[in-house]
């Protein structure tokens, strides 16, 4: 007997994944085998029909860069003729933006009928975990999306998906696939209550993705970590490259260039792999995410390309090229207005802040009047990430999002930005707090010149809404935006 698939509208698609657990709207939750079983994922796409085994997979985590690394790898295999499904979390306004293909969100008619197809193996293991009682739970908001994005992908018959994990890589729900490639961009301090304190711990996670015999390139440069992850691909007999050691970047900065006719900063690299050797093909590449860390993932991105062709990939270098030069992410280092300069940031640890920092000191290092709106959430490091951020900037201004639970409230990031000023001589802002997203943009806005810069940071949620306010803000100017 088939089960009947009944009709959703986008709304009450939404309506029914809002009403399952939903870890990334909490602070804390147990991070276990119990908690996150990837036997509930697998017993779920078995139900699906197992999507995921219908096309090759290149699968990313890492603690920052993950993302961003991910839409390299795609927009590559687009730009080589190969029909590219990403899959990427947490979205900044819809869910549809998780699963693209082509670099084209789902549609909301795609994504309702998806979650009505995947309603229907889910309400059947409800009805079993019902039955058996005890502890279990039955499928989450990100196994059912993550289903959704698998399924997806098959129906519109990609050549290849690339699935960015959404926390840690053990026991990530993207971690049933077995992959082409494994790629781990970067370990830092995240996550720690669920990952470790160690950097050792949290690449122990990580590594976790690792799948015996498949290569696997890491980007982790601190000794520590990467030990760990060479230990686990060697013992699962991985061919297995490494930054500094097995391929080499070479960072030549942040330029104006023209891209599509139209000027925009760019971060230059070189490539070499092996590090020492020269390949023009691979010299002089260019992005339009900026930075050095963004350099850094674009070499760990290449060098994943360069395991498909390996393996029989028909990637040309001119692809390379094209592709790096055309992917996009919102919300990394994006410059959304230009006078003033405004830059919409997700960075939520002190390694992804550190990073818009040098980016900011690069790229505009004439602007002296700069504004921070800066709201995060309670589970990071709100002092490490103040401490690299209150010196950089003339204004803070303090705020909460409102489309989550996990935020901190102002007055308390308050109290601890004037704890660090007072400690700190090369401190010298004026902090302000606002109450919502909406009057700390205002305030910015009313502060800032035509020559000043505003920076948005701290979370995803923040990014997301700021990010709408500024672009449909009237006094948005018609110049170019330069990223």
């Amino acid at each position: 007997m088939t089960n009947r698939i009944e009709p959703l509208t986008r709304d009450a698609a939404l309506e029914y994944l809002l009403g399952r657990i939903d870890y990334e709207r909490v602070p804390r939750f147990p991070y276990r085998a119990q908690t996150l079983k990837l036997a509930r994922m697998r017993e779920l796409l078995s139900r699906l029909g197992n999507p995921h085994d219908r096309y090759p997979i290149v699968h990313v985590a890492g603690t920052k860069g993950k993302g961003s690394t991910s839409a390299m790898i795609a927009s590559i295999l687009g730009a080589a003729g190969h029909r590219a499904g990403l899959y990427t979390s947490p979205h900044l306004e819809q869910v549809e933006e998780r699963m693209t293909v082509d670099g084209c969100p789902s549609t909301g008619e795609e994504f309702a009928a998806l979650i009505a197809r995947v309603r229907v193996a889910v309400d059947a293991m409800d009805r079993r975990v019902g039955m058996n009682g005890g502890y279990e739970s039955g499928p989450t908001y990100f196994e059912i999306t993550t289903a959704a994005a698998m399924l997806h992908f098959a129906q519109r018959q990609v050549d290849v998906a690339v699935l960015e994990v959404g926390l840690g890589g053990r026991l990530d729900s993207t971690n049933v696939c077995r992959p082409e490639v494994s790629v781990i961009t970067s370990i830092s301090f995240d996550h720690t209550r669920q990952l470790g304190n160690t950097l050792a711990a949290i690449a122990g996670e990580k590594a976790g993705i690792i799948k015996p015999g498949i290569p696997v390139v890491s980007g982790v440069a601190n000794e520590e970590p990467a030990e760990v992850i060479r230990a686990r691909a060697q013992r699962l007999g991985c061919p297995y490259f490494e930054i500094g050691r097995d391929f080499q970047l070479t960072y030549r900065g942040i330029e104006l260039a023209t891209l599509a006719g139209t000027p925009r900063l760019v971060t230059r690299l070189d490539y070499a792999e092996p590090p020492g050797t020269e390949d023009e093909g691979y010299r002089g590449l260019q992005t339009g995410l900026l930075g050095r860390h963004q350099a850094a993932n674009a070499a760990v991105a290449v060098a994943t390309i360069c395991r498909l062709q390996q393996r029989g990939w028909a990637i040309p270098t001119a692809a390379v090229r094209e592709g790096l030069r055309q992917a996009r992410i919102p919300a990394r280092t994006e410059v959304v207005q230009c006078r003033p300069i405004v830059v919409v940031d997700a960075a939520h640890n002190v390694a992804s802040i550190q990073a818009l920092v040098d980016v900011l000191d690069e790229a505009f290092p004439e602007v002296r009047s700069r504004i921070l709106v800066f709201a995060t959430s309670r589970d990071k490091d709100l002092a490490g990430m103040l401490r690299c951020l209150l010196p950089k900037f003339s204004t803070v201004i303090l705020t909460r999002y409102l489309n989550n639970p996990r935020y901190v409230e102002p007055v308390e990031l308050k109290e601890l930005a004037d704890e660090i000023a007072a400690a700190d001589p090369e401190v010298n802002c004026q902090v302000l707090v606002e109450a919502c997203p909406a009057a700390a943009w205002s305030a910015a806005e009313a502060l800032a010149t035509d020559d000043a810069l505003i920076c948005v940071s701290g979370s995803f949620f923040l990014a997301a809404e700021v990010r709408n306010l500024a672009q449909t803000s009237p006094l948005r100017k018609t110049h170019a935006v330069t990223s």
